[in-house]
Protein backbone atom coordinates (compact mmCIF):
# COMPACT_ATOMS: atom_id res chain seq x y z
CA UNK A 1 0.00 0.00 0.00
CA UNK A 2 1.96 3.85 -0.27
CA UNK A 3 1.38 7.04 1.40
CA UNK A 4 -1.13 8.43 -0.60
CA UNK A 5 -3.91 6.26 1.05
CA UNK A 6 -3.33 8.21 4.15
CA UNK A 7 -4.45 11.68 1.99
CA UNK A 8 -7.97 10.13 1.84
CA UNK A 9 -10.86 12.70 3.09
CA UNK A 10 -11.31 12.65 6.96
CA UNK A 11 -14.64 12.28 9.08
CA UNK A 12 -13.22 14.03 12.15
CA UNK A 13 -13.33 17.20 10.29
CA UNK A 14 -16.50 16.86 8.71
CA UNK A 15 -17.82 15.50 12.18
CA UNK A 16 -16.72 19.38 13.62
CA UNK A 17 -18.69 20.78 10.47
CA UNK A 18 -21.69 19.16 11.06
CA UNK A 19 -21.12 19.33 14.92
CA UNK A 20 -21.09 23.13 14.86
CA UNK A 21 -24.49 22.91 12.12
CA UNK A 22 -25.93 20.30 15.00
CA UNK A 23 -25.38 23.23 17.72
CA UNK A 24 -26.71 26.03 15.36
CA UNK A 25 -29.80 24.17 14.61
CA UNK A 26 -30.06 22.60 18.30
CA UNK A 27 -28.03 24.19 20.74
CA UNK A 28 -25.82 20.62 21.60
CA UNK A 29 -24.09 17.73 19.75
CA UNK A 30 -22.23 14.53 21.36
CA UNK A 31 -20.59 11.39 20.07
CA UNK A 32 -18.27 10.10 18.55
CA UNK A 33 -17.94 6.81 16.40
CA UNK A 34 -15.50 4.76 14.85
CA UNK A 35 -15.41 2.31 11.95
CA UNK A 36 -13.65 -0.25 10.53
CA UNK A 37 -14.57 -1.92 7.21
CA UNK A 38 -13.96 -5.47 8.22
CA UNK A 39 -13.24 -6.89 11.94
CA UNK A 40 -11.42 -9.66 10.28
CA UNK A 41 -8.14 -8.91 7.82
CA UNK A 42 -6.04 -11.63 5.79
CA UNK A 43 -2.82 -10.81 4.62
CA UNK A 44 -0.20 -12.51 2.94
CA UNK A 45 3.27 -12.52 4.19
CA UNK A 46 6.25 -10.09 2.93
CA UNK A 47 3.73 -7.68 1.46
CA UNK A 48 1.96 -4.46 2.99
CA UNK A 49 -1.21 -4.89 4.82
CA UNK A 50 -3.49 -1.14 4.97
CA UNK A 51 -6.17 -1.31 8.22
CA UNK A 52 -8.53 1.34 7.08
CA UNK A 53 -10.25 3.56 10.10
CA UNK A 54 -12.79 5.71 9.97
CA UNK A 55 -14.24 7.84 12.75
CA UNK A 56 -16.37 11.34 13.45
CA UNK A 57 -18.20 12.85 16.32
CA UNK A 58 -20.43 15.64 17.16
CA UNK A 59 -18.77 18.42 19.41
CA UNK A 60 -15.86 20.86 18.82
CA UNK A 61 -12.58 19.24 19.52
CA UNK A 62 -9.13 20.82 20.75
CA UNK A 63 -7.29 18.00 20.39
CA UNK A 64 -7.79 14.45 18.87
CA UNK A 65 -5.49 11.89 20.22
CA UNK A 66 -4.86 8.12 18.21
CA UNK A 67 -3.59 5.23 19.61
CA UNK A 68 -2.82 1.67 18.22
CA UNK A 69 -2.12 -1.60 20.27
CA UNK A 70 -1.56 -4.74 19.52
CA UNK A 71 -2.10 -8.11 21.49
CA UNK A 72 -1.67 -11.46 20.79
CA UNK A 73 -3.60 -14.74 22.53
CA UNK A 74 -3.10 -14.79 25.97
CA UNK A 75 -0.60 -11.82 26.28
CA UNK A 76 -1.38 -8.10 27.15
CA UNK A 77 -1.99 -5.71 24.40
CA UNK A 78 1.44 -3.56 23.45
CA UNK A 79 1.68 -0.28 22.67
CA UNK A 80 2.37 0.17 18.79
CA UNK A 81 2.26 4.13 18.50
CA UNK A 82 0.26 7.17 18.78
CA UNK A 83 -0.80 10.76 17.65
CA UNK A 84 -2.07 14.00 19.10
CA UNK A 85 -3.43 15.74 16.68
CA UNK A 86 -0.85 15.79 13.91
CA UNK A 87 2.35 14.54 16.07
CA UNK A 88 2.85 11.01 16.02
CA UNK A 89 5.08 9.21 18.60
CA UNK A 90 6.29 5.87 17.98
CA UNK A 91 7.16 2.91 19.75
CA UNK A 92 11.03 2.68 19.39
CA UNK A 93 10.53 -0.85 18.56
CA UNK A 94 8.10 -0.19 15.67
CA UNK A 95 8.82 2.65 14.56
CA UNK A 96 10.10 1.56 10.79
CA UNK A 97 7.22 -1.05 10.68
CA UNK A 98 4.18 0.83 11.52
CA UNK A 99 3.34 3.88 9.88
CA UNK A 100 0.16 6.61 10.65
CA UNK A 101 -0.46 10.23 8.80
CA UNK A 102 -3.13 11.89 11.57
CA UNK A 103 -5.79 12.56 11.80
CA UNK A 104 -6.08 9.98 9.74
CA UNK A 105 -6.57 6.98 11.92
CA UNK A 106 -5.75 4.29 9.22
CA UNK A 107 -2.49 2.18 10.33
CA UNK A 108 -0.29 0.58 7.56
CA UNK A 109 1.70 -2.15 8.29
CA UNK A 110 5.24 -2.95 5.81
CA UNK A 111 6.07 -5.96 5.78
CA UNK A 112 3.53 -8.09 7.14
CA UNK A 113 5.05 -10.90 8.69
CA UNK A 114 3.67 -13.98 11.10
CA UNK A 115 4.46 -12.52 14.28
CA UNK A 116 2.13 -10.07 13.10
CA UNK A 117 -0.60 -12.07 13.18
CA UNK A 118 -2.95 -10.70 16.36
CA UNK A 119 -5.57 -8.29 17.51
CA UNK A 120 -5.07 -4.44 16.45
CA UNK A 121 -7.00 -2.21 18.41
CA UNK A 122 -7.07 1.39 17.41
CA UNK A 123 -8.92 4.01 20.20
CA UNK A 124 -9.49 7.67 19.27
CA UNK A 125 -10.20 10.11 22.49
CA UNK A 126 -11.40 13.79 21.81
CA UNK A 127 -11.05 16.75 23.56
CA UNK A 128 -13.37 19.31 23.82
CA UNK A 129 -15.93 20.16 26.56
CA UNK A 130 -14.88 17.07 27.72
CA UNK A 131 -13.39 13.84 26.64
CA UNK A 132 -15.03 11.54 24.07
CA UNK A 133 -13.28 7.96 23.40
CA UNK A 134 -14.14 4.82 21.26
CA UNK A 135 -12.39 1.69 20.25
CA UNK A 136 -12.16 -0.80 17.32
CA UNK A 137 -10.49 -4.17 17.05
CA UNK A 138 -9.49 -5.51 13.97
CA UNK A 139 -8.01 -9.27 13.86
CA UNK A 140 -4.98 -9.43 11.38
CA UNK A 141 -3.80 -13.14 9.83
CA UNK A 142 -0.96 -14.31 7.89
CA UNK A 143 -0.07 -16.56 5.31
CA UNK A 144 1.64 -17.76 2.31
CA UNK A 145 -0.24 -18.26 -1.02
CA UNK A 146 -1.44 -21.89 -2.23
CA UNK A 147 0.64 -23.63 -4.83
CA UNK A 148 -0.47 -25.77 -7.42
CA UNK A 149 -1.51 -28.83 -6.23
CA UNK A 150 -0.50 -32.71 -7.34
CA UNK A 151 -2.74 -35.05 -7.27
CA UNK A 152 -1.22 -39.01 -7.15
CA UNK A 153 -3.17 -42.24 -7.45
CA UNK A 154 -2.55 -45.42 -6.34
CA UNK A 155 -2.32 -48.05 -7.34
CA UNK A 156 -1.22 -45.96 -10.69
CA UNK A 157 -1.96 -48.95 -12.83
CA UNK A 158 -5.77 -48.87 -12.10
CA UNK A 159 -7.89 -51.53 -10.28
CA UNK A 160 -10.49 -53.89 -11.47
CA UNK A 161 -14.60 -52.86 -11.45
CA UNK A 162 -16.07 -54.31 -7.90
CA UNK A 163 -12.97 -55.82 -6.93
CA UNK A 164 -10.13 -53.19 -6.58
CA UNK A 165 -9.52 -50.33 -4.58
CA UNK A 166 -8.28 -46.51 -5.34
CA UNK A 167 -6.89 -43.25 -3.32
CA UNK A 168 -6.26 -40.21 -4.84
CA UNK A 169 -3.64 -38.30 -2.66
CA UNK A 170 -3.48 -33.67 -3.35
CA UNK A 171 -0.01 -32.68 -2.40
CA UNK A 172 0.81 -28.62 -2.26
CA UNK A 173 4.59 -27.73 -1.84
CA UNK A 174 3.24 -24.30 -0.47
CA UNK A 175 0.34 -22.49 1.44
CA UNK A 176 -0.59 -22.54 5.10
CA UNK A 177 -3.66 -23.11 6.70
CA UNK A 178 -4.81 -25.21 3.64
CA UNK A 179 -8.45 -26.46 3.24
CA UNK A 180 -9.14 -29.35 0.50
CA UNK A 181 -12.07 -29.72 -1.89
CA UNK A 182 -12.01 -32.78 -3.83
CA UNK A 183 -13.74 -32.03 -7.52
CA UNK A 184 -15.68 -34.48 -10.30
CA UNK A 185 -16.01 -32.96 -13.29
CA UNK A 186 -15.96 -29.56 -11.83
CA UNK A 187 -18.44 -30.55 -9.23
CA UNK A 188 -17.79 -30.99 -5.58
CA UNK A 189 -17.58 -34.76 -4.27
CA UNK A 190 -19.51 -35.47 -0.64
CA UNK A 191 -19.04 -38.71 1.13
CA UNK A 192 -20.82 -41.33 -0.19
CA UNK A 193 -20.74 -45.46 0.30
CA UNK A 194 -17.96 -45.34 -1.83
CA UNK A 195 -16.24 -42.13 -1.11
CA UNK A 196 -14.41 -41.49 2.19
CA UNK A 197 -12.11 -38.33 2.85
CA UNK A 198 -9.12 -38.29 5.19
CA UNK A 199 -9.43 -36.12 8.59
CA UNK A 200 -7.96 -32.93 6.65
CA UNK A 201 -9.96 -33.94 3.41
CA UNK A 202 -6.61 -34.49 1.06
CA UNK A 203 -6.98 -37.87 0.70
CA UNK A 204 -10.01 -39.60 -1.47
CA UNK A 205 -10.59 -43.29 -1.24
CA UNK A 206 -12.78 -45.32 -3.39
CA UNK A 207 -13.78 -48.39 -2.59
CA UNK A 208 -14.46 -50.42 -4.06
CA UNK A 209 -14.49 -49.08 -7.72
CA UNK A 210 -17.10 -49.16 -10.40
CA UNK A 211 -17.09 -47.84 -14.01
CA UNK A 212 -19.33 -45.06 -12.60
CA UNK A 213 -15.97 -43.54 -10.97
CA UNK A 214 -14.39 -43.19 -14.29
CA UNK A 215 -14.63 -39.55 -14.65
CA UNK A 216 -12.26 -36.48 -14.33
CA UNK A 217 -10.92 -35.42 -11.22
CA UNK A 218 -9.39 -32.66 -9.64
CA UNK A 219 -8.33 -30.90 -6.30
CA UNK A 220 -8.60 -27.85 -4.85
CA UNK A 221 -6.57 -26.12 -2.38
CA UNK A 222 -7.20 -22.61 -0.79
CA UNK A 223 -6.43 -20.97 1.61
CA UNK A 224 -7.99 -17.25 3.48
CA UNK A 225 -5.12 -16.09 0.56
CA UNK A 226 -5.40 -17.81 -2.56
CA UNK A 227 -7.05 -20.86 -4.07
CA UNK A 228 -5.19 -23.55 -6.60
CA UNK A 229 -6.66 -26.22 -8.66
CA UNK A 230 -4.97 -29.33 -9.92
CA UNK A 231 -5.08 -30.90 -13.13
CA UNK A 232 -7.26 -32.96 -14.17
CA UNK A 233 -6.23 -36.81 -13.56
CA UNK A 234 -8.88 -39.38 -15.10
CA UNK A 235 -8.17 -42.69 -12.91
CA UNK A 236 -7.40 -46.13 -14.62
CA UNK A 237 -11.04 -48.77 -13.91
CA UNK A 238 -11.37 -51.78 -15.68
CA UNK A 239 -14.59 -52.98 -16.73
CA UNK A 240 -17.07 -55.08 -18.71
CA UNK A 241 -17.86 -56.41 -21.21
CA UNK A 242 -21.22 -54.22 -21.43
CA UNK A 243 -24.30 -54.23 -23.74
CA UNK A 244 -22.79 -56.84 -26.30
CA UNK A 245 -25.09 -56.73 -29.47
CA UNK A 246 -24.29 -57.76 -33.22
CA UNK A 247 -25.44 -55.38 -36.28
CA UNK A 248 -24.46 -54.87 -40.07
CA UNK A 249 -24.50 -53.25 -42.95
CA UNK A 250 -26.76 -55.04 -45.26
CA UNK A 251 -29.97 -57.10 -44.70
CA UNK A 252 -32.93 -57.13 -42.38
CA UNK A 253 -32.94 -57.51 -38.61
CA UNK A 254 -35.82 -58.76 -36.49
CA UNK A 255 -34.85 -59.60 -33.43
CA UNK A 256 -31.34 -62.06 -33.23
CA UNK A 257 -32.60 -62.58 -37.22
CA UNK A 258 -31.41 -61.64 -39.98
CA UNK A 259 -32.50 -62.03 -43.47
CA UNK A 260 -29.70 -61.72 -45.93
CA UNK A 261 -30.80 -61.85 -50.10
CA UNK A 262 -28.72 -64.61 -52.28
CA UNK A 263 -25.50 -63.59 -53.79
CA UNK A 264 -25.22 -60.62 -50.94
CA UNK A 265 -22.00 -60.31 -49.09
CA UNK A 266 -22.65 -59.21 -45.15
CA UNK A 267 -20.37 -57.56 -43.08
CA UNK A 268 -21.40 -58.43 -38.96
CA UNK A 269 -19.61 -56.30 -36.58
CA UNK A 270 -19.96 -57.49 -32.82
CA UNK A 271 -19.14 -54.62 -30.31
CA UNK A 272 -19.57 -54.10 -25.97
CA UNK A 273 -18.48 -51.54 -23.67
CA UNK A 274 -15.64 -52.53 -21.87
CA UNK A 275 -12.07 -51.51 -21.04
CA UNK A 276 -9.63 -52.76 -21.90
CA UNK A 277 -11.19 -53.61 -25.39
CA UNK A 278 -12.37 -57.24 -25.60
CA UNK A 279 -11.11 -60.03 -27.72
CA UNK A 280 -13.97 -61.40 -30.12
CA UNK A 281 -14.43 -64.53 -31.43
CA UNK A 282 -17.18 -66.10 -33.72
CA UNK A 283 -18.89 -69.70 -33.87
CA UNK A 284 -20.84 -71.13 -36.09
CA UNK A 285 -23.34 -74.00 -35.54
CA UNK A 286 -24.11 -76.42 -37.96
CA UNK A 287 -25.59 -79.91 -37.68
CA UNK A 288 -25.16 -79.82 -33.89
CA UNK A 289 -21.78 -78.76 -33.81
CA UNK A 290 -19.88 -75.76 -33.20
CA UNK A 291 -16.92 -74.56 -34.04
CA UNK A 292 -14.40 -71.29 -34.11
CA UNK A 293 -14.39 -69.59 -37.76
CA UNK A 294 -12.60 -66.37 -37.24
CA UNK A 295 -11.12 -63.75 -34.20
CA UNK A 296 -12.06 -60.51 -34.15
CA UNK A 297 -15.11 -57.68 -33.84
CA UNK A 298 -15.83 -58.17 -37.46
CA UNK A 299 -17.32 -61.10 -39.66
CA UNK A 300 -18.02 -61.16 -43.14
CA UNK A 301 -20.72 -63.85 -44.77
CA UNK A 302 -20.79 -64.41 -48.74
CA UNK A 303 -24.50 -65.62 -48.77
CA UNK A 304 -23.72 -67.52 -52.18
CA UNK A 305 -21.08 -69.48 -50.15
CA UNK A 306 -23.17 -70.41 -47.44
CA UNK A 307 -24.11 -74.20 -47.88
CA UNK A 308 -27.20 -73.99 -45.37
CA UNK A 309 -29.87 -71.74 -46.27
CA UNK A 310 -30.23 -70.93 -42.53
CA UNK A 311 -27.06 -71.25 -39.88
CA UNK A 312 -27.23 -70.11 -36.63
CA UNK A 313 -24.00 -67.50 -35.27
CA UNK A 314 -22.34 -66.73 -31.66
CA UNK A 315 -20.42 -64.26 -31.30
CA UNK A 316 -18.39 -63.89 -28.05
CA UNK A 317 -16.86 -61.19 -26.29
CA UNK A 318 -14.09 -61.52 -23.50
CA UNK A 319 -12.29 -59.00 -21.15
CA UNK A 320 -8.27 -60.41 -20.47
CA UNK A 321 -7.98 -57.97 -17.17
CA UNK A 322 -11.47 -58.47 -15.24
CA UNK A 323 -11.87 -62.14 -16.66
CA UNK A 324 -15.71 -61.44 -17.47
CA UNK A 325 -17.42 -62.70 -20.83
CA UNK A 326 -20.26 -62.12 -22.72
CA UNK A 327 -22.20 -63.75 -25.74
CA UNK A 328 -24.81 -62.87 -27.99
CA UNK A 329 -26.64 -65.61 -30.62
CA UNK A 330 -28.20 -64.65 -33.99
CA UNK A 331 -29.41 -66.50 -37.25
CA UNK A 332 -28.73 -65.72 -40.60
CA UNK A 333 -31.07 -67.05 -43.16
CA UNK A 334 -30.61 -66.80 -46.49
CA UNK A 335 -33.62 -66.12 -49.22
CA UNK A 336 -33.92 -64.87 -52.59
CA UNK A 337 -36.00 -61.60 -52.00
CA UNK A 338 -33.81 -59.70 -53.86
CA UNK A 339 -33.79 -61.52 -57.01
CA UNK A 340 -37.82 -60.75 -57.30
CA UNK A 341 -37.37 -57.41 -55.92
CA UNK A 342 -34.81 -56.85 -58.95
CA UNK A 343 -37.18 -58.12 -61.54
CA UNK A 344 -40.11 -56.25 -60.57
CA UNK A 345 -38.16 -53.20 -60.75
CA UNK A 346 -36.77 -53.89 -64.10
CA UNK A 347 -40.55 -54.62 -65.34
CA UNK A 348 -41.87 -51.26 -63.70
CA UNK A 349 -41.72 -48.32 -65.27
CA UNK A 350 -41.77 -44.69 -64.39
CA UNK A 351 -44.90 -42.80 -63.44
CA UNK A 352 -45.00 -40.68 -66.27
CA UNK A 353 -44.32 -43.76 -68.66
CA UNK A 354 -47.15 -45.16 -66.87
CA UNK A 355 -49.94 -42.14 -67.35
CA UNK A 356 -48.53 -41.75 -71.14
CA UNK A 357 -48.94 -45.45 -72.27
CA UNK A 358 -52.29 -45.65 -70.43
CA UNK A 359 -53.36 -42.30 -72.32
CA UNK A 360 -52.70 -43.79 -75.53
CA UNK A 361 -54.11 -47.24 -74.53
CA UNK A 362 -57.10 -45.13 -74.07
CA UNK A 363 -57.49 -43.13 -76.63
CA UNK A 364 -56.82 -45.96 -79.39
CA UNK A 365 -59.60 -48.11 -77.89
CA UNK A 366 -62.07 -45.30 -77.89
CA UNK A 367 -60.81 -44.44 -81.70
CA UNK A 368 -61.26 -48.07 -82.81
CA UNK A 369 -64.31 -48.89 -80.44
CA UNK A 370 -66.12 -46.06 -82.28
CA UNK A 371 -64.81 -47.18 -85.83
CA UNK A 372 -66.27 -50.94 -84.89
CA UNK A 373 -69.36 -49.78 -83.62
CA UNK A 374 -69.69 -47.12 -86.87
CA UNK A 375 -69.33 -49.76 -89.57
CA UNK A 376 -69.30 -53.57 -88.89
CA UNK A 377 -71.50 -55.01 -86.11
CA UNK A 378 -74.72 -53.27 -86.78
CA UNK A 379 -74.71 -54.42 -90.77
CA UNK A 380 -73.35 -57.64 -90.49
CA UNK A 381 -76.15 -58.40 -87.68
CA UNK A 382 -78.75 -57.28 -89.66
CA UNK A 383 -78.04 -58.65 -92.53
CA UNK A 384 -77.55 -62.27 -90.86
CA UNK A 385 -81.02 -61.23 -89.03
CA UNK A 386 -82.23 -60.54 -92.66
CA UNK A 387 -81.30 -63.14 -94.20
CA UNK A 388 -81.48 -66.04 -91.66
CA UNK A 389 -84.25 -68.35 -91.56
CA UNK A 390 -86.05 -69.13 -88.48
CA UNK A 391 -84.59 -72.37 -87.68
CA UNK A 392 -80.96 -70.54 -87.20
CA UNK A 393 -82.67 -68.16 -84.41
CA UNK A 394 -83.26 -71.48 -82.69
CA UNK A 395 -80.48 -73.37 -83.28
CA UNK A 396 -78.51 -69.77 -81.70
CA UNK A 397 -80.12 -70.38 -78.36
CA UNK A 398 -78.36 -73.36 -78.20
CA UNK A 399 -74.85 -73.12 -76.01
CA UNK A 400 -71.66 -73.78 -77.20
CA UNK A 401 -70.90 -75.97 -74.28
CA UNK A 402 -67.28 -73.96 -74.28
CA UNK A 403 -65.24 -74.90 -71.01
CA UNK A 404 -63.20 -71.66 -71.47
CA UNK A 405 -64.49 -68.53 -71.09
CA UNK A 406 -61.76 -66.61 -73.36
CA UNK A 407 -64.05 -68.85 -76.69
CA UNK A 408 -66.67 -66.98 -75.37
CA UNK A 409 -66.36 -64.15 -76.86
CA UNK A 410 -67.64 -62.12 -79.51
CA UNK A 411 -71.20 -60.77 -80.45
CA UNK A 412 -74.34 -62.21 -79.54
CA UNK A 413 -77.52 -62.15 -80.76
CA UNK A 414 -80.91 -62.22 -78.86
CA UNK A 415 -84.44 -62.77 -81.10
CA UNK A 416 -87.74 -63.57 -79.37
CA UNK A 417 -90.80 -65.04 -82.15
CA UNK A 418 -94.14 -65.05 -80.94
CA UNK A 419 -95.19 -68.24 -79.32
CA UNK A 420 -98.48 -70.04 -80.03
CA UNK A 421 -100.30 -67.41 -77.39
CA UNK A 422 -98.82 -65.03 -79.46
CA UNK A 423 -96.62 -62.90 -76.57
CA UNK A 424 -93.70 -62.61 -77.70
CA UNK A 425 -91.17 -64.05 -74.89
CA UNK A 426 -88.28 -61.06 -74.89
CA UNK A 427 -89.90 -57.64 -76.33
CA UNK A 428 -87.16 -55.52 -77.75
CA UNK A 429 -86.36 -53.56 -80.52
CA UNK A 430 -88.43 -54.11 -83.90
CA UNK A 431 -86.21 -55.74 -86.86
CA UNK A 432 -87.79 -56.11 -90.59
CA UNK A 433 -89.22 -59.22 -91.43
CA UNK A 434 -86.54 -61.41 -93.64
CA UNK A 435 -87.91 -64.02 -96.10
CA UNK A 436 -87.59 -66.75 -93.61
CA UNK A 437 -89.76 -65.28 -91.67
CA UNK A 438 -92.05 -63.30 -93.47
CA UNK A 439 -95.73 -62.58 -91.67
CA UNK A 440 -94.31 -62.68 -87.83
CA UNK A 441 -92.71 -59.67 -86.15
CA UNK A 442 -88.86 -59.95 -85.39
CA UNK A 443 -87.53 -58.60 -81.96
CA UNK A 444 -83.95 -59.11 -81.10
CA UNK A 445 -81.92 -57.38 -78.42
CA UNK A 446 -77.53 -57.05 -79.60
CA UNK A 447 -75.39 -57.22 -76.85
CA UNK A 448 -71.79 -57.09 -77.77
CA UNK A 449 -68.70 -58.63 -76.21
CA UNK A 450 -65.64 -56.71 -77.51
CA UNK A 451 -62.89 -59.24 -77.88
CA UNK A 452 -63.60 -60.71 -81.77
CA UNK A 453 -66.18 -61.68 -84.00
CA UNK A 454 -66.70 -65.07 -85.18
CA UNK A 455 -65.62 -65.19 -88.82
CA UNK A 456 -68.69 -68.18 -89.35
CA UNK A 457 -71.19 -70.50 -87.14
CA UNK A 458 -71.74 -73.91 -88.71
CA UNK A 459 -75.58 -74.60 -88.85
CA UNK A 460 -76.20 -77.86 -86.48
CA UNK A 461 -79.31 -79.50 -88.38
CA UNK A 462 -82.32 -79.51 -85.47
Amino acid sequence: MGQDAFMEPFNDTLGVFQCKLYLLLFGACSGLKVTVPSHTVHGIRGQALYLPVHYGFHTPASDIQIIWLFERPHTMPKYLLGSVNKSVVPDLEYQHKFTMMPPNASLLINPLQFPDEGNYIVKVNIQGNGTLSASQKIQVTVDDPVTKPVVQIHPPSGAVEYVGNMTLMCQVEGGTRLAYQWLKHGRPIHTSSTYFFSPQNNTLHIAPVTKEDIGNYSCLAKNPVSEMESDIIMPIIYYGPYGLQVNSDKGLKVGEVFTVDLGEAILFDCSADSYPPNTYSWIRRTDNTTYIIKHGPRLEVASEKVAQKTTDYVCCAYNNITGRQDETRFTVIITSVGLEKLAQKGKSLSPLASITGISLFLIVSMCLTFLWKKYQPYKVLKQKLEGRPETEYRKAQTFSGHEDALDDFGVYEFVAFPDASGVSRMPSRSVPASDGVSGQDLHSTIYEVIQHIPAQQQDHPE
